[in-house]
């Protein structure tokens, strides 16, 4: 029997019920009812009518089944279960008996390795055989599911080695193996899992952060390569135009020598000049007188011819022209004392230029100050008050010397930092490791972890073993403190005078460093009662 496939519910709906005909039955008038809707809405009424056309019967019909009507509405309950089976999606197991479109499967057996759409499930739920297999929920390669010894569903976990077993693993290989359900283990490790995904997630964004200090550390370099090169062309066009002035100067010496030398030539000449004029009129008075033969007048005249002037004795005379011998290298023993001196002093502004830029904003730490010391409100300054203060001790505070540390410690990278010192006489500045001695004698050497200058009225020095004694340009105010942690670099600068003064180079750090200072000892007569500041960084060109 061919079937209308456009047809819908409505074709084969009951007009009482609206719902797709049960046991169809066809009145005389020729509509179709449900039986148990027609008869039960005529069992209350004394006249029969259709309730479509309202034809009166006299009679109560005896409604017989419509054969042809209901092998209709079994062929569309059909087709409808077929299309109400949705076809298998991306995640979904598909029926492995469907050809074309595969539906998605409703149950798999365990006996028959197949799953099954609800369709073909059919006969499993009907053929009595069939009816014993064992039906489970929906399972994609349920080959793989299976024991490839006993052909029993892989269902439970060994956690000795770790593999899934069938329940007959159990009572043979692994029977002395703990095993639990795969939900369970599978909690497990999703858990597991979980932990992993967080670590990962972890990793990964350590590596995000890794790639963005490098690129961060990247874009430093090339900003301190621009800066480098600025600095670079500011220093040497500055040396050039000192070889060039110095050029000028040297080039300016020469022509006075050559000058000084043809005046000196000038002059000889003009005497010279003078003398052959003198002496060619007293050579035409002599030819004029020796051509004169009256004796008187000769007599006469003779007497009144001067004498030749007195002359230089020219036959020892010698002109030499001016040598410039030694010239050029003097000037340039002249010009590079002054250009390293030129370039040291700029090369020292540049430098203290780069490193104030890792300026860092410090306070002192009171628990580490001596009980002599007084630390204002803002941790910025320190002076000694000449008494000792009583204050509770503790294993930070320094107890002999009159030290104090900064609350801020460092243990990689850079900083720097200034400190007004001027109108002290005596105060000690630099970096020290934490696990300095704070309360017995204490040599500051960087052997026993200090980087310390220290200052009074016979001079600079840097504390080593020996001291470094290091010249004074003059009166220093501030100086600024330079460390590269990881270069092993503690640098010293006279800030006013933008001159470097001493680094000490090739250090070991191994923990912590703390910037450190000293006011020095109290000076009763007034002196050294101004404390030591640490002050901001004023970078100027």
């Amino acid at each position: 029997m061919a079937s209308n496939s456009s047809w819908s519910e409505d074709n084969f709906s009951c007009p009482i019920c609206l719902d797709v005909f049960n046991s169809p039955v066809t009145t005389p008038c020729g509509h179709n009812f449900c039986r148990t809707c027609i008869t039960t809405h005529w069992d209350g009424q004394v006249q029969y009518k259709c309730p479509v056309c309202n034809k009166l019967f006299q009679t109560r019909p005896d409604v017989q089944v419509n054969t042809y009507i209901s092998e209709m509405v079994d062929q569309f309950r059909r087709s409808v279960r077929v299309k109400e089976q949705s076809c298998v999606e991306p995640a979904e197991v598909p029926c492995d008996v469907c050809t074309g479109t595969q539906l998605k499967a409703v149950k798999s057996c365990l006996v028959c390795f197949t799953s099954f759409c609800q369709t073909h499930l059919e006969p499993h739920q009907r053929v009595a055989v069939l009816k014993k297999h064992r039906l489970v929920e929906p399972m994609d390669r349920l080959e793989d599911r299976m024991c490839k010894k006993h052909d029993r569903l892989l269902e439970l976990f060994c956690q000795t080695e770790q593999v899934c077993v069938c329940q007959f693993c159990t009572e043979t290989d692994h029977k002395s193996h703990p095993v639990v359900p795969l939900k369970e283990e599978y909690e497990v490790k999703t858990a597991q899992l979980g932990k992993m995904e967080s670590e990962v997630q972890q990793m990964i964004q350590e590596r995000k952060l890794k790639i963005k200090e490098i690129k961060d550390t990247i874009e430093l370099s090339n900003k301190d390569a621009d800066r480098e090169i600025a600095d670079g062309v500011q220093v040497f066009t500055a040396l050039l135009r000192y070889i060039e002035k110095w050029q000028d100067d040297h080039n300016q010496r020469v022509k006075e020598k050559l000058k000084s030398t043809e005046k000196e030539v000038e002059d000889l000449i003009k005497e010279l000049e003078q003398e052959i004029e003198d002496l060619t009129n007293i050579s035409s008075e002599v030819k004029q007188l020796s051509h004169t033969e009256d004796h008187l007048l000769f007599l006469q005249t003779f007497r009144s011819l001067k004498d030749p002037p007195p002359t230089r004795d020219w036959t020892t005379l010698e002109v030499r022209p001016p040598s410039y011998v030694g010239t050029l290298r003097r000037s340039l023993d002249q010009l590079e004392e002054t250009l390293n001196m030129e370039m040291k002093k700029l090369c020292d502004a540049s430098e203290l230029k780069r490193v104030q830029q890792y300026e860092v904003d410090l306070t002192l730490d009171p628990d580490t100050a001596h009980p002599k010391l007084i630390l204002s409100e803002d941790g910025k300054q320190v002076h000694d008050v000449g008494f000792r203060k009583k204050l509770p001790d503790n294993l930070k505070r320094f107890t002999r010397y009159l030290f104090v540390l900064a609350r801020q410690s460092f243990s990689s990278g850079r900083f720097y930092f200034e400190v007004h010192i001027k109108d002290k006489t005596a105060w000690f500045l630099g970096v020290a490791r934490e696990s300095i001695n704070r309360k017995g004698v204490i040599s500051l050497t960087p052997k026993n972890g200090s980087w310390t200058l220290y200052f009074n009225k016979d001079g600079l020095v840097f504390n080593d073993n020996p001291d470094v004694r290091l010249p004074l340009r003059a009166e220093l105010q501030k100086v600024g403190v330079f460390v590269d942690y990881d270069e092993g670099l503690v640098s010293f600068y006279d800030v006013e005078a933008r001159v470097h003064i001493y680094s000490a180079t090739g250090c070991t750090f191994s923990e912590p460093l703390y910037p450190f200072l000293s006011p020095g000892l109290y000076d009763y007569k007034g002196t050294n009662s101004t404390p030591l500041i640490i002050s901001p960084v004023n970078q100027t060109d």
